[in-house]
């Protein structure tokens, strides 16, 4: 699913007017030509209006724009146009709690390339800056709840880049519990199974009494973590299309 196969972020087309459009044929603004046929004379000039406006937007690669255009539970439909450049982030701390505990490492997956910046090493707050400025989209797992407000807390940032957190599409597929849960459930594969957020401060702990090896694997876990997102939002995108769109139509 791309952005241009969708309707939905015109005021007054909901789930079942846009199928309506789709199983009509029209599954790409451009294919729409201001006919009422499939919508009444309103809704059409509002679809006409929104791709006007939207088909310049999209030209710039302006995420923002679609970002505040779709409804919260459908933005998982700006993944298909931004992912080559989305940036997927991770990070792992000393507890939950952001005024009592630390981030430890943060690992960030874009373009191909993994980087993680380590606590009392490279990890600062203008790094952090840097690394998200430019991101079109960025993709985490419970990172709206727990990731972002974390990192904006202990370093004194704002992350304001349209985000996707894969934590809710799944919800939608039933796909609940924990990350690795959810990994295994769809079959993405991980070099060490056996380690969980725990371990992660056992092993920053290890680290800090002058255990290397500790720190090594620490980081690891850390960016499989990460790119393992991007294996994910690929599956559950492709689902939740596969679950909205009608079986005759051509995408």
């Amino acid at each position: 699913m791309r952005i241009e196969n969708s309707f939905i972020p015109v005021r007054g087309v909901g789930e079942t007017t846009e199928r309506r459009l789709w199983e009509a044929g029209i599954t790409h603004w451009e294919e729409f030509d201001g006919s009422v046929s499939a919508v009444g004379p309103t809704t059409a000039d509002r679809i006409q209006e929104f791709v006007d406006v939207a088909t310049d937007h999209l030209r710039r690669q302006d995420a923002r724009f679609f970002d505040d255009s779709f409804p919260s539970g459908e933005r998982w439909r700006l993944y298909e146009n931004f992912r080559d450049d989305a940036l997927f982030f991770d990070i792992e701390t000393t507890g939950l709690d952001s005024a009592r505990h630390d981030v430890t490492t943060v690992s960030v997956h874009r373009g191909g390339d993994t980087e993680t910046l380590i606590r009392s090493d490279d990890l600062d707050a203008r790094r952090l800056r840097d690394r998200f400025a430019d991101a079109p989209l960025i993709v985490s797992f419970n990172g709206a709840r727990f990731d972002v407000p974390f990192l904006e807390d202990a370093f004194d940032l704002e992350v304001t880049a349209p985000h996707l957190d894969l934590m809710y599409p799944c919800r939608r597929l039933d796909l609940t519990g924990g990350l690795k849960a959810i990994e295994e459930e769809v079959g993405i594969g991980r070099d060490r199974p056996d380690l969980a957020g725990e371990d992660a401060v056992r092993l920053w702990r290890e680290y800090e009494r002058g255990d290397e090896a500790a720190l090594d694997t620490l980081v690891s876990y850390n960016r499989e973590d990460t790119e393992n997102l991007r294996t994910l939002a690929d599956v559950v995108t492709d689902r939740l299309h596969e679950a909205c769109c009608p079986p005759n139509a051509t995408f």
